[in-house]
């Protein structure tokens, strides 16, 4: 039998301004790529008050930089979105594992963060994070033990997570026996044969719900999943499957699933289908109590320039809006051994490439920029970007050149302290990832 939870483990009350000013009083040192040098010892707010320029502040290459100005037209464009479609927005922060985005994307509305995995709440919760939906199944029982402390401690401290087996709530339960407050969970219908975690089948979601009223430690509060994983993915395969969701939902309300509850959630949505939930989510007829329609989209906070650049939503509704890509990295050309090649200093170590490889985009060179004509990136090594040139390409040993990205996830997780750059050069803060 597992142990009690012991209520006498209670953390401190997270006090997330106090968390995030903090994050201004690390020292800049060797840990971070990228930074000046000669900022060695100061604080990253200390160097952000200075206001250097990125060319000519100190700045080493490489070093990928977020724009000021794209990132809060981003933060922007999605909180009135939401609002404009009746949803409640729980962004992935797995994206960027950025608490200082955490609370600018909290100020924009939204209900609060989704993640992935135990270590990632923990991040959130030293930050003050007091809504968070875990898009994943928990049966960790270290990680559900610590989960129920902080419910124990903080009264106002909400969670959710995902079930998908009966396994997995039998073992839940078990890691949660002695706790002084129920787990909130979500039956996750799977999307389709073959696709990633969930439960295949309507009458497997049944037997879930099932399951988990059966429990003294688990309490049914909706029903989610992720259309991003539905098989060869379409408008109409899309739709149909988010149909599914909405008729689960009304199909446990019905069979009095949600009785007593404040709201009962919906939830679905990454950043590749989110005008389809919007749509299918309008359609939801009236429940028992309030419907938290909870969307779910993450890499919108930098966009890129690649596989989301093609598959973002707003290419189907550009009247919505449009994102705009946030992310850059800068490089340096350090060996041009031909007039057909060239190689910067970065590589594997530094840029985004599981999906896609970096393109370069424009040359900076003696305080002006051009765009980078017939300059592509063919490869990458550990620390080394290879380039192609062609004749009409002015591409030097020295020059800054800036490479944009595919895959923001794959970005962000590559470094610790990220510039935030005006249009006109200056850098203005720094974004600490916590990966």
């Amino acid at each position: 039998m597992a142990a009690a939870v012991n209520d006498d483990a209670r953390t401190a009350t997270p006090q997330p301004a106090a968390a995030l000013a903090a994050l201004a009083d690390e020292r800049v040192d060797h840990r971070f790529k990228g930074l000046p040098p000669d900022a060695q010892g100061l604080t990253v707010g200390e160097l952000a008050n200075q206001r250097r320029n990125l060319f000519t502040g100190g700045f080493t290459t490489p070093v990928l930089t977020l724009s000021a100005e794209r990132l809060e037209h981003n933060l922007a464009l999605m909180e009135s979105y939401t609002a404009r479609h009746g949803l409640a927005f729980a962004p992935h922060g797995k994206t960027s594992m950025a608490p200082q985005l955490f609370a600018r994307q909290i100020e924009r509305g939204a209900w609060g963060v989704t993640l992935a995995l135990p270590h990632q709440v923990r991040v959130a919760r030293a930050f003050g994070v007091q809504r968070i939906f875990l898009a994943n199944e928990l049966v960790d029982p270290a990680a559900l033990r610590w989960i129920a402390v902080e419910l124990a401690a903080d009264p106002d401290f909400a969670f959710l997570c995902y079930v998908d087996s009966p396994r997995g709530v039998e073992l839940m339960d078990r890691a949660l026996t002695g706790s002084t407050r129920r787990l909130d969970v979500v039956v996750e219908l799977g999307a389709g044969a073959g696709a990633r975690t969930g439960a295949r089948t309507e009458a497997e979601c049944a037997a879930l719900a099932d399951a988990v009223a059966a429990t003294d430690t688990l309490r049914l509060v909706g029903v989610a999943g992720y259309e991003g994983e539905v098989p060869d993915a379409d408008p109409e395969r899309v739709r149909a499957w988010l149909r599914r969701l909405t008729a689960l939902a009304v199909a446990f309300d019905a069979d009095g699933r949600f009785a007593d509850l404040p709201e009962i959630v919906v939830s679905a949505g990454g950043s590749a289908w989110f005008d389809a939930v919007a749509e299918v989510f309008a359609e939801l007829p009236a429940l028992s109590a309030p419907a938290l329609k909870l969307l779910r989209s993450g890499a919108y906070v930098s966009h890129d320039e690649g596989h989301y650049k093609h598959v973002t939503p707003f290419n189907r509704v550009p009247e919505e809006g449009a994102l705009h890509p946030a992310l850059r990295l800068w490089s340096q050309v350090v060996s041009r051994p031909s007039p057909e090649q060239a190689f910067v200093n970065a590589g594997k170590r530094d840029a985004a490439h599981d999906l896609d490889l970096p393109v370069p985009r424009t040359v900076h060179r003696d305080g002006a920029e051009h765009p980078a004509t017939g300059v592509t990136l063919t490869a990458l090594s550990d620390q080394h970007g290879w380039l192609v040139t062609t004749p009409d390409a002015d591409l030097e040993v020295g020059d800054w050149l800036s490479l944009a990205l595919s895959h923001p996830c794959t970005a962000f997780d590559k470094w610790q302290l990220i510039p935030v750059v005006e249009a006109n050069g200056t850098v203005t803060d720094f974004i600490r990832t916590h990966f």
